[in-house]
């Protein structure tokens, strides 16, 4: 099983590579891949990590080694390639 981490400051890549198909507060389609979600902040956080409205996928995206690597640029490759990997 893999470990989990806690979020990398000045990331984000987890709010910018992947599509999200469901509604998200002021995203109603949700978003495209690559594009970053609106409660992304200027330091690369989710606005919306603790609060109910946070859409459910995003609550079972779970930053682990695998996903993170060892810096933002390494998560923003597997996150996109994982993203074409898995996109229709």
């Amino acid at each position: 099983m893999a470990e989990l981490y806690e979020c990398r400051k000045n990331c984000g890549a987890c709010c910018i590579a992947p599509s999200i198909s469901s509604a998200i507060p002021g995203m109603p389609n949700g978003k495209p891949a690559g594009v970053a979600c609106i409660h992304l902040d200027n330091n690369y956080q989710c606005g919306l990590f603790q609060h109910s409205s946070r859409p459910i996928v995003c609550g079972r995206l779970k930053p682990c080694f695998e996903m993170c690597g060892n810096n933002r640029e390494q998560a923003m490759y597997y996150l996109t390639q994982l993203e074409q990997l898995t996109s229709n």
